[in-house]
């Protein structure tokens, strides 16, 4: 059975050329939607197989056109609807790289092995994505940058991250 991957969501048209408004769910939105990429559009019953022929940023979101959709009565129908890959199709990571999906739920602890919470979301608001932490006691959550000198330990099989608390982290 094929497994599928969340990139994106459509959410509007943009002006009549047959542009669609997504919301990105994707790691690596420079690939997924690269000219040339196939991405699946999961709606109805069926998903049906689009080609991207073009894609640019617009504020938060990105713009997608898709091969032989040229007019905004020829995407119209897309809205609400959910941009998907297949997971084969999810290309090979570098060491210490990991997909959101297997970071999202883990445990987090520190060096002294105090539990912290889970990681509840990935944002990604520049040089380096954050990791937000759903504090343990019910506390406002904690924002880790993923860099080196804060994750010191990502163990996908015990489903655990140790990381060392910078001066500044925990207020």
């Amino acid at each position: 059975m094929t497994e599928w991957l969340n990139v994106g969501k459509i959410v509007n048209t943009h002006g009549v050329r047959g542009e669609v408004r997504v919301i990105s769910r994707t790691d690596f939105p420079e690939e997924r939607y690269a000219v040339g990429s196939r991405l699946y559009l999961f709606k109805n019953d069926e998903p049906v197989g689009l080609t991207v022929s073009s894609h640019r940023k617009h504020k938060q979101f990105d713009l997608l056109t898709f091969e032989g959709y040229h007019n905004i009565n020829e995407v119209e129908h897309m809205k609400e609807g959910i941009l998907k890959i297949m997971e084969d199709q999810g290309g090979q990571l570098e060491e210490e790289e990991f997909y959101y999906r297997d970071i999202i739920g883990l445990e987090v602890y520190t060096e002294e092995n105090e539990f912290l919470g889970k990681v509840k979301e990935i944002l990604s608001p520049g040089a380096n994505d954050v990791w937000v932490v759903q504090s343990a006691g019910g506390g406002k959550d904690l924002l880790l940058p993923y860099i080196a000198q804060v994750v010191k330990k990502v163990d996908l099989t015990e489903a655990k991250i140790t990381v060392h608390l910078m001066e500044g982290l925990r207020d």
